[in-house]
């Protein structure tokens, strides 16, 4: 570092300055570890070259991770925030790679420790929350230096917001939009190093797309993923407070964020403006707030910058315009149009509303990182003293942290979670994956799992009750409860409950909702919202005022409403609109869907219980040969395919409770009777027949046969229900079977196809005899059960009569694994008998002639008793 510091002495010396550059070594390539280039990296606002940047870019690629890493620490220990200041957001790209997704960085969502344990535990360290990485964001901190941050890379909404004037309602955003110098293009932030730091590692979540072969990496094992944990126990305490920033020097004084002056003047979020020009408002001035919230703002920062990353990708307004029957069916018509070849160009008002709602599709990986947060909310909000949970107990002299806990999810998190979860309900594919979105939603709805008392309740889940300390949550989030409820009905009634795994997501629901006292909450809510009120108030908009960064966001915080009622009517109106149509959970419409679920769930139990029989049949019924893959199976068809077909006996068993739980709790939470799901059953005809299986799909008979009604395709799709398939073609043609040889099988067929014409003359006469040497040569060469089988498909009949089958020899058997492999076994076992291969099968040509004399005198005796 000595060196390092006299070399760097020297560039800044001018008559030095044009000698051969000297670069330290950094950063050199690793398998998961990608650095940018110095022309990627570059940023347009670093006015003047920094010899420490250069120096980084131009030897990027030459040491090993663990040299780079420390050599970056001495460098943030020695050299001054001047210095760093240059290099900081070519640092930050680096790691978290660059907004465009092209650069991926260190690649934090695919390092793990048990693949890469050196690496893994080098960056861990490096970017903790105490870590050198934070280091360096405080001592920038501290100088008030300040960085662009372009607005084109932030959610959605939060883009056109800004773009169009009107001041988003985060505080977030407040007095950092700038405007671009001459020439210049874009808006841009302007963020202190904390804000840019958290801005990049949030967005990296969604910009970076996973590398090839990652997909099977586990999320919770992944750095990122501890990284957001630890990040969240730091500057989101459980139990006592915040941790101060680390001190640039020792006993140097925390960095805290400086008010700055507005640079453009903005509408208020959510407010009519006609023009920049007609509506001035001005922005408040800073105040002087408690010295004590110097100590949440960066708490408050990163919950916004998470929640704003995150959750911030579906517009409120959008949503709300959404919800009338106008809006979705133009919306219906744009989707068709564009599914279309010869559309019209769509409207510029859908294309809009189709870019707010559609455009960004979470992964499986976000919604986990999402439910991380989540939980942790609940366990940082549910940390308040028992005292101060109460706000008749709010005096000013709680502190801010414990204002801000009380606050966090309501003010922050709510809203935007709420359109987040509405959009996944309704956009993710109907397949095993949504489960991580249903463990995210069923994560908030459950807050007394992550309070502190959980621990010292029982173990028996049956027997814990949900505390009524918990009714103002369930009032205040009852859109969540209930409007989710009634989409997830609508995702569970097209989906196979067959499977086990939708099995498993339709009890886990069952289950949480059945849980004792959450019912008669929900039905609370409902009722407060639901009761008369002569007088509404309608949702105000209010002017957000710029906050100061000394934890001033507390301060603009509306104060507490006791009044229940009107609690619950406001969060439902500032959600759904003044014009929502309010479906009660436990009304007659929801209960319909119930119904409508529970009678799929006794169709599913009976259909997993024909499967397990036929599997079973199927298994005793086989030969041994069979186990070693030689004999055919089921060849006229089966039930569609599902799990059950791959996880065999153990599946069936666990789809059985999986439904009959979830049945026993969607019974208990409506207060459905027995009587009652019986003659709904019976209704829709999903009694089963005598031996409880094979019952034909619900059809009436037309002119050329069955004819299925709707609910017999809904049975066919779902592999509630199936007709019998059975080959009715010619039986030489049909396709090889995957237990028989191809091209023995071809072979065979042209043999036997040009015996056939040289010699039908004299098979025909031998079939026509009378005696038993007719009977002899029709049992072998005339297929048996032609005349009496009964042909469904009217083509198949005019096919049939067209084409006439006469008698023909058949070799096809003898492309058979289990035929070749059964002659195998006999020659095996003559050899040690000492039996000699001719005479073995000379053996086995008597014993098939005296079993087809057999078969040949029960054939013509049944023909005679049934005449």
């Amino acid at each position: 570092m000595t060196t390092f510091r006299r070399r760097a002495a020297e560039w800044r010396s001018p008559s030095l300055r044009r000698a051969t550059l000297w670069v330290p070594q950094w950063f050199p390539k690793v398998a998961v570890f990608s650095v940018p280039q110095e022309a990627a990296m570059a940023f347009p606002h670093l006015q003047q070259p920094s010899f420490l940047l250069a120096s980084l870019k131009a030897d990027s690629v030459n040491k090993p991770f663990a040299q780079r890493c420390q050599d970056l620490v001495k460098v943030i220990e020695d050299f001054p925030a001047k210095e760093l200041h240059a290099i900081f957001p070519w640092l930050v790209e680096s790691i978290f790679g660059s907004l465009d997704g092209v650069l991926v960085g260190w690649n934090l969502r695919c390092l793990q420790g048990r693949v890469s344990p050196v690496e893994y535990s080098i960056a861990m360290e490096f970017l903790d929350p105490g870590g050198p990485m934070m280091k360096l964001v405080y001592k920038l901190q501290a100088e008030d230096y300040k960085f662009d941050f372009p607005v084109s890379y932030l959610p959605g909404p939060v883009k056109a917001s800004i773009q169009e004037r009107v001041l988003p309602d985060s505080p977030l955003y407040h007095n950092k939009v700038q405007f671009p110098p001459t020439g210049g293009l874009g808006l841009n932030l302007a963020l202190n190093p904390f804000e840019y730091y958290m801005f990049f590692f949030a967005l990296s979540l969604i910009t970076q797309k996973p590398l090839p072969g990652t997909l099977h990496i586990r999320t919770s094992d992944c750095a990122y993923f501890i990284l957001v944990d630890r990040y969240l126990s730091w500057f989101l305490p459980t139990e006592g407070s915040v941790l101060p920033a680390l001190s640039s020097s020792p006993g140097g004084p925390n960095p805290s964020p400086a008010p700055r002056t507005p640079t453009m003047p903005f509408a208020s979020y959510g407010l009519h403006h006609t023009s920049l020009l007609k509506r001035h408002i001005s922005h408040q001035t800073s105040v002087n707030a408690d010295p004590a919230s110097h100590e949440i703002w960066r708490s408050e920062t990163l919950l916004q910058v998470f929640v704003e990353m995150w959750l911030h990708h579906y517009s409120l307004e959008m949503y709300q315009k959404m919800q009338s029957p106008h809006a979705k069916l133009e919306v219906l018509h744009y989707r068709l149009s564009v599914s279309s070849a010869l559309h019209s160009p769509a409207q510029p008002s859908l294309q809009a509303l189709h870019a707010y709602q559609e455009s960004f599709t979470p992964t499986e990986e976000h919604v986990l990182v999402v439910r991380l947060l989540l939980k942790h909310l609940h366990a940082f909000s549910n940390s308040l003293k028992p005292e101060q949970v109460s706000p008749s107990t709010h005096s000013h002299a709680t502190s801010p942290l414990e204002e801000f806990k009380r606050a966090a999810v309501p003010r922050f998190v709510q809203q935007k979670l709420y359109l987040f979860l509405q959009h996944c309900f309704g956009h993710w594919p109907l397949d095993a994956s949504f489960r991580a979105v249903l463990e995210m939603w069923l994560s908030y709805l459950q807050p007394w799992r992550y309070a502190p008392e959980k621990q010292a309740q029982s173990s028996d889940c049956q027997a814990r009750c949900v505390s009524e300390r918990w009714a103002p949550f369930v009032q205040e989030n009852l859109l969540m409860y209930t409007k989710l409820f009634v989409g997830f009905l609508s995702r569970a009634l097209r989906t196979d409950l067959v499977s086990p795994k939708n099995a498993l997501m339709v009890f886990r629901v069952a289950k949480v909702f059945a849980q004792p006292n959450l019912a008669e909450m929900i039905q609370k809510g409902e009722q407060l919202f639901l009761e008369p009120e002569l007088v509404i108030p309608h949702r105000q908009h209010r002017l957000f005022t710029a906050p100061t960064f000394t934890g001033s966001f507390l301060s603009s915080w509306p104060p507490a409403v006791t009044d229940a009622s009107f609690k619950v009517k406001s969060h439902v109106y500032s959600l759904e609109g003044q014009d929502c149509k309010y479906t009660p959970m436990f009304g007659p419409e929801v209960r319909t869907l119930v119904l409508r679920l529970a009678q799929l769930i006794t169709q599913a139990k009976q259909t997993a219980k024909s499967i397990s029989d036929q599997c079973g049949e199927s298994t005793a019924g086989r030969p041994f040969l069979s186990w070693l893959g030689f004999c055919s199976t089921d060849t006229n068809g089966s039930y569609a395919a599902n799990d059950l077909d791959e996880m065999g006996q153990d599946s069936v068993r666990k789809t059985d409770e999986y439904l009959e739980k979830a049945l026993e709790y969607l019974c208990q939470m409506f207060r459905l009777s027995e009587a009652q799901l019986t003659q709904l059953t019976l209704a829709l005809g999903t009694t089963q027949d005598e031996n409880g299986k094979k019952q034909l799909p619900d059809c009436v008979v037309g002119e050329d046969g069955l004819i299925l009604t709707p609910l017999g395709r809904y049975q066919i799709i779902n592999g509630l229900r199936r007709f019998d398939i059975e080959y009715q073609g010619d039986s030489e043609l049909q396709p090889i079977r995957s237990y028989e040889i191809a091209s023995l099988v071809r072979v065979l067929f042209r043999l036997s196809s040009a015996i056939n014409r040289r010699f039908a003359g004299p098979m025909a006469a031998l079939c026509s005899r009378a005696d038993f040497l007719g009977s002899f040569c029709r049992y072998h060469l005339t297929e048996p059960g032609l005349a009496d089988r009964h042909l469904l498909s009217p083509v198949a009949r005019g096919c049939a009569a067209r084409r006439p089958r006469g008698p023909r020899l058949s070799l096809r058997f003898l492309g058979s694994y289990r035929t070749l492999l059964s002659l195998l076994l006999a020659f095996f076992v003559a050899s040690l008998f000492c039996i000699g291969p001719l005479p073995c099968a000379l053996l086995l040509v008597l014993g098939y002639l005296l079993y087809a004399v057999a078969m040949t005198l029960l054939t013509e005796r049944s023909k005679l008793h049934h005449l």
